[in-house]
Formats: C-alpha cells, structure tokens, sequence
C-alpha cells in the first residue's frame, strides 16, 4: 500500500516538474512585468540567489491589511509563481504562533538574475545590499514609478515622500535626475534622524506625480496618492 502511495506522489511530482520545466524553458519577461520588477526593487521588492542555486528569484512579501496588493501582483506574475500567494507565519516572545504577512515568490531563472546582477552588490550566496543602478533612468516607466510608490510611498498635507532608507546620497540623486528627465518632477530628499534618507515632491510636484501614476494605482491602495 505504501508503494502504491509513493509511486502515485512520484509520478505527480514528474509530472509537476515536468510542466514548470516547460515553463521555465519557455519564459520571457513581458515589458510590463519587468517595468512591475523594476518599480518593486526600488520599493519592498527583494532578490536573492540561495546559497548552491545558480539563479535568482523574486519575492513579494507585504502586510496582512494589502492582501489586495498582493494578489494584484500576483496577477501580474502568475507565468512566473508556482503557488497562490500565502500567510506567513512567525511566534511571538511567548511561542504562540500568529499571521505576519502575505508573500509569494517566482521561480528562479537568468532572466532574473540579470535583474539581480543589475540591483544587489556582488555578495555570492546572500543577498547584499539593494542599489540604484547608474542607468535606472533608462527603465523608469509611468508603471514603475506607480509601483514604487504604492510599496514605500506616503501622502500627508498635500505630499508624497518616499521611503528610500536603503540608498546612500549619491544613489538618492541618480533616482532625483531620473524623475526630472523622465517626468519633469522635481523630488527633494531630507534626512530623517540616523535611519537614512527620505524623498519628497511639495504639493505643486506632488500634483504632477499623481497625475503620471494614478492610472495604474490599485483601488486599495488610492489612500498613497491622498485618496481615501
């Protein structure tokens, strides 16, 4: 009985292999995905090779209140996922078990290393540190932009700052020129305490940004662009 049982999970893993083999063979980033990719990995997006894979992945990771989000993502990716999105689960202090986030990773594949190569430093077997690439400019659409600011976007009194923590000064400005030559929007930065640094449009670029963006924002998340 137990033979019967492994040699049925046997052959439904082939065959499971044997389609995403397929899949993989077959995959090619559409514009709007990789615009999708670019927007995230200047927002909450992450990469990592693990350690003996040869390819990167891609992963989604958001709070329980974005389960739309994340699914919207999802959306945009399914060619590229094996599974629905999930519920991560973590343990308190205590060891009681409680739900942390929706997430949701692609399979691995170059064409995605190439993204990986392209935003982390050289770290082989961990992630190293994300990056603004020298020639970002050249892949900031409308759609990304949208993206990266539903990730790590804010509206308060008229204006959106960015959450750009992560990037040293000097990437701030490739990402401050970018949106000029792109956009015409004029983004400043501020220092916020030691976490790093903050970008943001006043309210006369603040209006410029929302128009560029707001048609590609999801409906849960209109509250980034000031609408409730």
């Amino acid at each position: 009985m137990w033979c019967m049982v492994n040699t049925v999970g046997s052959s439904e893993n082939k065959h499971w292999q044997k389609k995403w083999l397929h899949r993989k063979k077959d995959a090619a980033l559409t514009p709007l995905q990789r615009s999708f990719i670019i927007g995230s990995m200047l927002g909450d997006g992450t990469m990592r090779i693990g350690e003996g894979a040869i390819n990167a992945n891609f992963k989604v990771e958001q709070g329980l209140k974005q389960k739309e989000y994340v699914f919207w993502k999802y959306e945009i990716l399914k060619d590229w996922v094996y599974t629905e999105p999930k519920i991560s689960m973590r343990n308190d202090p205590q060891g009681i078990a409680y739900e942390k986030s929706w997430w949701f990773r692609t399979m691995r594949h170059p064409l995605l290393t190439e993204i990986y190569n392209w935003f982390y430093t050289k770290e082989r077997y961990r992630v190293g540190r994300k990056v603004i690439p020298e020639d970002i400019a050249e892949s900031i659409d409308a759609f990304a932009l949208a993206v990266w600011v539903m990730d790590d976007g804010s509206y308060s009194k008229g204006n959106i700052d960015v959450s750009t923590y992560s990037f040293l000064l000097s990437e701030i400005h490739l990402l401050q020129r970018a949106m000029a030559t792109n956009f015409g929007i004029v983004m400043r930065y501020y220092k916020d305490r030691d976490k790093g640094y903050r970008m943001y449009c006043n309210k006369s670029e603040t209006q410029k940004l929302v128009r560029t963006i707001y048609p590609y924002i999801v409906p849960s998340m209109m509250y980034k662009i000031g609408f409730q």
